[in-house]
Order: structure tokens, then sequence, then C-alpha cells
């Protein structure tokens, strides 16, 4: 089976510099930005779908623009692109988020993929009337699902759980296709929950050992429901013609940083509820020092960033590679991204993408109109 790739869209700001943001962290920490307006999101867009990125992650949060609304604005600049949503299930009724996931499918012809975040940062739930704890927020999440994908296969339903209510509920008019719900959490209580009721399962960008322990695990849980569950995995690159010229930018990223900001963002992150918070925060445990935590795998972003916190860092091959390892574990889908966006969108659709097509392990999606084949000169975007 061929991977698929996405790419990511910077609803916080973007810049040359590692730009912090989630779980914690305020946006713009570690550098200055570029606004995330629509004019400039239209740019990442139409780069990821001109390369031949499947789809573009979008992040929720109080420390980014509305997923929703952004996404569907940029639905008519782009021809293709299909927008991996995040949404966080306490936040809005089941029937409504069933209902505005088919109307996002008819309006878009297709193009939604929906990514659930259960919510891993108390204080920011609770800004947004959210007072449930860790566990009681999954519990919350699987009933949500349960009501969601009942309503997509045309159900009418009721249902007194212990946080969702609904009497009667159904769709009139359903979606389609029905959109693929992905889904990250390495506590056991998100394990359950993927293995029950998810298509994709994502992990963040750990080393390959871990990732593996991971994929066996949902895995497992997911075939005593009689379920299949197929696997993506969320990281950033710093990729060039030469690995000397990546582990240059991957320096001169961490240069820009100032150690009192690294503090003050491992601080904060600190206090996440999130398990895999803590694992991303144990590869670097707060110093610069031994940042490569397995092959080509640097985890200098996780220093001033909640949420993913690693990057590929290496020559095309050399990522290209590292991307083979991880699918040939079982990872199928591969979240993207690298500082700034636009740029770096360019040099993984130009010098990897077409690596992994000549070894057979991706092809572009259909219809794309792709950039011209890698050459050794520099991508016009990051010459500048």
């Amino acid at each position: 089976m061929s991977l698929t790739a996405h790419w990511f869209l910077p609803t916080y700001g973007d810049g040359r510099q590692l730009v912090g943001g989630g779980h914690g962290v305020g946006v713009g920490s570690a550098g200055g930005v570029r606004p995330a307006s629509i004019g400039y999101l239209t740019q990442v867009a139409r780069a990821a779908e001109q390369v031949g990125f499947e789809g573009a992650l979008t992040p929720t949060g109080a420390w980014c623009e509305d997923a929703w609304l952004t996404t569907a604005m940029l639905v008519g600049e782009t021809e293709r692109l299909k927008f991996l949503v995040a949404f966080r299930p306490g936040f809005v009724s089941p029937t409504l988020a069933a209902q505005m996931a088919a109307t996002y499918q008819r309006h878009s012809g297709g193009r939604l993929l929906l990514n659930v975040v259960t919510g891993g940062e108390p204080s920011e739930q609770r800004a947004y009337g959210d007072f449930l704890d860790k566990d009681a927020r999954y519990r919350r999440t699987a009933e949500f699902l349960q009501v969601v994908r009942g309503l997509w296969r045309g159900e009418k339903l009721d249902l007194h759980g212990e946080h969702v209510q609904v009497e009667g509920a159904h769709l009139d008019r359903l979606p389609d296709p029905v959109p693929p719900l992905y889904f990250g959490g390495s506590s056991p209580a998100a394990v359950a929950v993927a293995a029950e009721h998810i298509d994709v399962y994502l992990t963040w960008g750990e080393p390959p050992a871990q990732v593996a322990e991971k994929i066996a695990a949902v895995r497992a849980l997911a075939a005593k429901h009689g379920r299949t569950v197929r696997f993506g995995i969320r990281l950033h690159v710093i990729t060039r013609d030469t690995t000397e010229q990546a582990w240059a930018q991957a320096e001169s990223l961490l240069a820009a940083i100032d150690p009192a900001t690294i503090e003050k963002v491992q601080a904060g992150l600190a206090r996440s509820e999130s398990e895999g918070q803590r694992r991303m925060r144990a590869l670097h445990g707060g110093s610069t020092a031994n940042l490569e935590v397995s092959p080509n795998l640097w985890a200098g972003v996780g220093l001033v960033r909640g949420g993913a916190g690693t990057a590929l860092v290496g020559s095309h091959t050399e990522v290209a590679d590292r991307i083979a390892e991880y699918h040939a574990l079982g990872i199928d889908e591969f979240v993207l991204s690298g500082h700034p966006h636009l740029e770096e969108a360019w040099w993984v659709g130009e010098g990897v993408l077409p690596l992994l097509q000549r070894r057979g392990l991706w092809q572009p999606p259909g219809g794309a109109d792709l950039a011209p084949a890698p050459s050794r000169t520099v991508p016009f975007a990051a010459a500048r």
C-alpha cells in the first residue's frame, strides 16, 4: 500500500524561525511570524496542492484561527487539496458536528478529513467552559463519536450517556463521502477510543521503536473490537540537497532561540496533562544537547513548541529513507510541516516526494498538477 502525504496550515502564523504554539505555549514565542492571513494560507495551501500533498492539517485551540471557518474559506482558493480539520468534541453537539461535516462535504466536493482532539490542557479547556477531567473527556469523546458515526450511517438515534444526551437525532442529508476520523493520544484512555471508533491513529514523531510499540498496542485492541485501524505520524521536516545544508538549517533555527524562552516554554509544557506531550519532552529533557534522538530525528522543535516536537533532518534521500522506515512499521499517512511552511513545502515536494515515487512508495493524488521534476537547484521560494 502506497503512503499518503499531507502538509500543515500554520493558522497561528509562520516565520523563518521556529514558531511556538499549542499546549500552553504562546504563539510566536520562538520568533517573529508571518500573519496567518487568508492570502498567506492560500499560498501555503496552493504550494502543498501543486507538489502533490493529499491534504493539510489545520490545528485547533485558542492559540490559532478557527479550523472550520478558515478551511471553508480556503476551499474556494484551491482545487483538490483536502483539509484535515481539527476539532474538539466537547465544544459542539455531536448532531451539529455531523451536520457540519455533511454540509462541508457537499460544498467542497468531498474534501473534508476530521481530526478529533480530546484536549490535554485543563486551563484551555476551562476557558471554553469545559471542566471535565482527562478521563471524563475521553469518555465523552467515545459517546460523541458513537452518535456521529450512527448519524452518518443514516440512523435515528437516542442516547442518554454520561456526557452526551440526544433524542431523535438524525440527518436529512448524509455526507458523501463519509469523512475519515483521525485521532491521536498516547494514554490508555486515548488508545481505547482509537481502537473502537477511529479510522486513522496519529502519533507524534517518536523514534521508530516507540512508534512500533504504539502501533502494536492500538492494532491489538482494535482487533478485539473486530476493527482495523490505519496509522499516521506527525513530523516536521528540514530537508535540503545535502546533509550538511539540512543540519546547518537546524542549527540556525536552534541558535535563534533564547535559552530563557526554552526554560519558560518547558515550564509550561511540564503542566500538560497530555501523555504524548510528556513523551515529547522526555526526548530532549529541556536540553539543547543530544537533540538527534534517532538517526535524522531531531527533537529541537519541541524545545519551544507544544505538540509535535520532532523533525526529520537530512538530505532528500535521508528523509525519504526515514519515511520508508516508518512506512515499513505500518505508518501509511504522513502529516508533515516545516518552517516556513511555504518554502519547506517546496523542498519536500520537489526533493523527497519524487524519491518516494521512484521507490514505488508514493503516488500523486489523482489529477494532481504537480511541480516540475526535482533538480539540484534551490526551489524558487527558498532562494529568496
